[in-house]
């Protein structure tokens, strides 16, 4: 991988680690970002074509969808959706309850977990935390996942959670297990 060409405007965060026989494929600028309803598109981190669109169905009946948690955008190496600040997912005192916040950090790391994922295998959560950092009460929050390791039976991922105004609400760490397929 030291020998590969390098594009600034394209590769992985720099803290983003892959095994030396992965590599992240580079995508034209004009192709990095792909919005809900977009047809699919492959390129960056993801194995095959991601849909979010199919995503989204899959999560109406859980409670991802529930919570009305929508995948929003699929960038080469980042994921984004958002989540309400309502009456399903507040605490009684009327502000963003953390469990909420830990459960959209999740549906992103959990979605990219599986778009990252090779055909065979599937992704489930070992371990997440989350630093509560800012109070919301209205309006909508959005996540943004990024890898920081992408191996090949482990994987990291940092999800950064901003209130309407872009201010840092919720910082979360999530830990997947690569496993067979079942």
């Amino acid at each position: 991988m030291e020998n590969m060409p390098r594009n600034p405007a394209t590769d992985l965060d720099p803290r983003t680690t892959r095994p030396a026989e992965e590599h992240a494929t580079d995508v034209a600028p004009s192709a990095e970002i792909l919005s809900a309803g977009a047809p699919p598109v492959g390129g960056g981190i993801w194995h095959g074509s991601p849909d979010l669109g199919r995503a989204n169905e899959m999560s109406a009946a859980s409670a991802i969808g529930h919570l009305g948690i929508e995948f929003t955008e699929l960038g080469v190496s980042h994921l984004i959706g958002r989540m309400p600040v309502d009456h399903r997912t507040c605490q009684p005192f009327g502000i963003l309850h953390g469990g909420a916040s830990v459960l959209l950090a999740e549906s992103l790391v959990s979605c990219a977990a599986t778009f990252v994922a090779a055909p065979g295998k599937a992704c489930v959560g070992m371990e997440i935390n989350a630093n509560h950092l800012r109070p919301v009460t209205s309006g909508w929050v959005t996540g943004t996942a990024r890898p920081i390791s992408l191996g090949r039976r482990s994987q990291v991922w940092e999800v950064r959670i901003v209130d309407g105004r872009g201010r840092l609400v919720c910082i979360s760490l999530c830990t997947m297990a690569v496993i067979d397929a079942p």
